[in-house]
């Protein structure tokens, strides 16, 4: 069969080429740059735990030594600190803080022997003919080739030639925010801690008084990004100069701290929602998708998760044949959960940047202010926080031993500890992204013994025997425990690590049912409502 081919050789299209060839795709990067990435230190992301748990699974880099996990968080308003939280425990993960091209770097490099994937460097698309039995793509440029490819995956950015080439419209707003950006080496009286300042004593002009964002890097490098007043006034030199050194200034209650200028740039917020994701045998991910990042959300976080969803989805039906539901059910889980996480930001933004008026004087609005914005900076709630796919067409319907668990269903499962089929102790995580379901077992007390002595035991041989006749692959792992689960309760996983269900004991029909519902039904064709339109769109 014919690889996927994938437009764009950024972090999502170089995640995604890594997430199949680990469950044995092949693919072809068409990048239509040079193979290596400027350096741009103002040019920054911020990974949550599952996303950073994610790329370093697929590169088997640990990130943190490419970049900085925040100590804490601070949140200050004119000299007052609103709220301090310190990371590193468990209900309190702490954001990886890393530039962008070492991340690229970190993902090419987990590339350069990888056998199943192809990077075509200087190759620029410009064409595209689909047909019910895959799809090819020209591109120009110093060799201008046709690629021929079983599916064809658009992560070429916010001017996605794939999203033109269908022409899927990508409506929402323009300039929601526009932050002044610097990259700086200095020292700082917060150490490894992020902060967000908002109405900062020394500005007095600005949405709601001027607010500014501080976040480490390595090497005691600073990222500070500067709210700008709505409009499209030029971002000069001395304006830039002007901010870094009344915020250093201010921030240290003295004269500027000597630093060292390293990067500076202007950063533009788009909000958008391409109308469609799945168009046939074509499919968008990551920024020629959505555009998101107001209020300190982050945008690259749902490329990635993106590029999680669908690579298990488009690995079955690779290795299977067409299955339209499940290839369907993409767009449904995805889009819906930006759709939320952007519906969210657009109600929350006129209550933070409005300023004035009477929720000045509303008790506590200052504060419940400051809690919206960190939710967006620190992956809280419905700003910040994973989207859950409850409402999945994916989901299990009517299990007569379903128990709830304190991970809602279609939510990302927690990373507790577990013993794997070889008898060794990892990560949850650690088996995600193999194509395979995870089936879970609870039972207190295993973990003191080898697995070799209660493998046969109890309810074991009956658990292995309904894994063993689930309709895909499944692994069978033991946990001494999970949060809000009781001894002998069996957890049914995703390959993405989203939880389908949880059962009271052993359940051979509810299991099989949900596995099969989480696989998009009997893997058969079937008729698409995005299928309809692959003809006329390569036309």
């Amino acid at each position: 069969m014919d690889p996927v081919i994938i437009v764009g050789a950024g972090p999502v299209g170089l995640t995604l080429a890594l997430a199949l060839a680990r469950q044995e795709v092949p693919s072809v990067v068409l990048d239509e740059g040079p193979g290596k990435d400027e350096p741009r230190p103002a040019r920054t992301v911020v990974l949550r735990e599952d996303t950073t748990a994610l790329v370093e699974r697929l590169t088997g880099t640990r990130l943190a030594d490419l970049g900085v996990h925040w100590a804490g968080w601070r949140s200050l308003r004119r000299k007052q600190v609103m709220r301090e939280v310190t990371f590193g425990t468990p209900d309190e993960p702490a954001p990886l803080h890393i530039a962008q091209h070492v991340l690229t770097g970190a993902l090419r490099q987990a590339l350069a022997g990888e056998r199943l994937v192809k990077i075509a460097v200087d190759s620029r698309l410009d064409g595209i003919e689909q047909e019910p039995s895959g799809v090819t793509a020209h591109t120009r440029g110093p060799k201008g080739t046709w690629w021929r490819g079983s599916y064809l995956v658009g992560c070429d950015g916010p001017r996605s030639t794939v999203r033109k080439l269908q022409d899927i419209r990508f409506p929402g707003r323009t300039a929601v925010e526009r932050h002044a950006v610097a990259a700086l080496r200095t020292e700082l009286p917060w150490g490894g801690e992020a902060l967000l300042h908002r109405m900062p004593p020394w500005r007095t002009s600005g949405p709601s008084g001027g607010e500014v964002t501080g976040r480490p890097l390595p090497d005691g490098a600073w990222r500070l990004d500067w709210l700008l007043p709505p409009g499209k006034d030029l971002v000069t030199p001395e304006l830039l100069l002007a901010r870094v050194r009344e915020t250093l200034s201010g921030w240290t209650g003295g004269g500027t701290p000597s630093y060292e200028l390293l990067d500076t740039g202007v950063h533009t917020v788009h909000h958008r929602l391409a109308r469609r994701w799945r168009k046939g045998r074509i499919l968008l991910a990551g920024d020629a998708a959505h555009l998101l990042g107001a209020l300190g959300t982050q945008g690259l976080d749902e490329g990635l998760r993106d590029a999680d969803n669908l690579a298990w989805k488009l690995a079955l039906t690779w290795h299977h044949g067409p299955h339209e539901a499940l290839l369907d059910s993409y767009q449904a889980e995805r889009r819906g959960a930006v759709a939320t996480r952007l519906r969210a930001a657009d109600q929350v933004l006129p209550l933070l940047r409005g300023g004035g008026g009477l929720r000045a004087y509303v008790p506590g609005a200052a504060r419940g202010n400051d809690a919206l914005l960190t939710d967006g900076h620190l992956g809280h709630g419905v700003l910040g926080a994973p989207g859950a796919y409850a409402a999945s067409p994916l989901a299990p319907r009517h299990l007569e031993g379903e128990v709830p668990v304190d991970t809602p269903f279609g939510a990302p499962v927690d990373d507790v500890r577990v013993t794997a089929e070889d008898g060794t102790f990892v990560g949850l995580r650690e088996r995600l992204g193999r194509g395979a379901l995870l089936v879970v077992l609870v039972a207190p007390g295993t973990g003191v013994w080898d697995r070799k002595h209660w493998v046969t035991a109890g309810i074991m041989p009956r658990l292995a025997a309904a894994v063993a006749a689930l309709p895909h692959p499944a692994e069978l792992l033991v946990a001494e425990s999970y949060p809000g689960a009781a001894a002998h309760t069996v957890l049914l996983v995703r390959p993405d690590g989203h939880l389908v269900t949880s059962l009271n004991g052993v359940r051979p029909a509810d299991l099989y049912a949900a596995a099969e519902a989480a696989l998009g039904g009997p893997a058969k064709a079937q008729t698409s409502t995005t299928e309809a339109g692959a003809a006329a769109g390569s036309r």
